[in-house]
């Protein structure tokens, strides 16, 4: 059995699909360690502690960071993040200096990684190991059937997808460069000649890895012009809510009326946070719509219960979901996957990233409404995406989409995968 090291960092979005695919790692019989932010070790224990996976808790604080009002202010806009990110360069030093500390304690045989984890390939060549790269975005590997999800861009046709992607990812290197010619000069034990592909992993005997992708082949299938190293595995879910128990209020309001509708927009900003929030208000008594709110960071922080809106801090979605009658959130990867497994109807309200590209699957599929823009959010436009969510259209769409992706089995192919990799030596 194989010492696995996996690095992740980010949200829980970033981190609980790699506790689940560690956790069946473990299950049969690696020793997995996973290393990220603050805040995750419950999560790490409660889904895997038994079978051998622990976690390695770095000294960055997410959750902590998104909070700061300087942050929250950066999110609105791209300008705002590409000042985030050029004044981030020495909290990712530090970063990449404790996973690099942790992969020596390790010393691990493969090392799956998360994009951020971007020098996994350069610590598998000191090392002596495997760096198997795992995303969650079909956005890595160019493609001509649709344009880079990172980018907020419509379909551009076979040569204008692919372009994009590839200015997407000439945009990544040269942030990762920055960020690697500061680092790697710091640790002669690191070696930096020759220059690895950052996003293909590493092989000591030179021969191609795995690149994982953990989303649903059932809502991206995979492109005709990616290559054999590329695997759309399915969506990377956890095996169950660990024997949570909800709260006794949150199990009364659930049980007192119809099923209600779920919101969260996690640490998600809008322009006017507290204009956003009256506007959810608002169109949940335009439409007479229960609702549970999960509060996060962001939009509905100071959101408040009542007879008919119950607002919770956080709950496993795997317990939530399917006591919902649908679902509404910013469009992150997970919350997409989770909702649609469960056969919710979902309207994406997204803000950047890769959210919009979700928000225009959902809909593509008719699984949900056109997206509505969290930033811009109105009365009007959420209230009838509500009204929308409850057509038996929407409904049957989203019940058999959610029938294929709880039979695809993401998480066992991904560790099969992993699995069937040529030890280094």
């Amino acid at each position: 059995m194989s010492e696995i090291l996996i690095l992740t960092l980010g949200s829980r979005g970033d981190v609980q699909p790699y506790v689940a695919l560690g956790a069946e790692l473990a299950r049969r019989g690696h020793h997995v360690t996973l290393s990220t932010g603050q805040g995750f070790d419950a999560l790490v224990d409660g889904h895997g502690h038994s079978h051998g996976l622990t976690a390695a808790p770095l000294s960055v604080d997410i959750r902590a960071l998104a909070e700061k009002p300087d942050v929250r202010a950066a999110l609105k806009s791209p300008k705002g993040l590409v000042k985030l990110f050029r004044s981030s360069g020495a909290l990712m030093q530090r970063v990449l200096d404790e996973m690099w500390a942790v992969a020596c304690q390790v010393a691990p045989d493969i090392i799956l990684y998360h994009p951020k984890a971007f020098l996994a390939p350069y610590f598998a060549r000191a090392l002596g190991c495997i760096a198997v790269p795992g995303f969650l975005q079909p956005a890595f590997t160019p493609t001509g059937a649709f344009a880079n999800p990172l980018l907020p861009l419509p379909p551009l046709g076979a040569a204008g997808n692919r372009l994009s992607d590839y200015a997407m990812l000439a945009l990544m290197r040269l942030g990762y460069g920055t960020l690697l010619r500061k680092w790697l000069p710091r640790h002669d034990s690191v070696p930096d000649r020759p220059r690895l592909d950052v996003l293909g992993g590493y092989h000591p005997s030179g021969g191609p890895v795995p690149r994982l992708y953990g989303h649903s082949r059932h809502m991206v299938p995979k492109p005709s012009d990616w290559g054999p190293v590329d695997h759309v595995t399915g969506y990377w879910f956890l095996g169950g809510a660990s024997g949570w128990e909800p709260p006794a209020d949150l199990a009364a309001f659930i049980a007192s009326g119809p099923p209600p509708v779920y919101l969260g927009f996690g640490s998600m900003p809008a322009v006017d946070d507290g204009r956003a929030m009256a506007a959810v208000l608002a169109a949940l008594r335009r439409t007479d719509t229960r609702a549970v709110l999960a509060k996060g960071w962001g939009v509905l922080a100071t959101a408040e219960t009542t007879d008919t809106v119950h607002v919770i801090d956080s709950v496993p979605h795997d317990w939530l979901f399917p006591r919902c009658s649908a679902v509404v959130h910013h469009g992150g990867a997970g919350s997409t996957h989770e909702g649609l497994r469960w056969g919710r109807p979902t309207l994406v309200c997204p803000v950047f990233g890769d959210q919009p590209f979700w928000g225009r699957t959902v809909s593509g599929l008719g699984a949900g409404p056109a997206p509505v823009s969290l930033k811009k959010l109105d009365a009007g436009a959420l209230a009838g995406a509500l009204a929308a969510l409850r057509s038996d259209r929407v409904r049957d769409a989203a019940d058999r989409l959610g029938a294929r992706i709880r039979s695809e089995g993401g998480t066992t192919a991904a560790a099969d995968l992993i699995d069937a990799i040529p030890p280094a030596a």
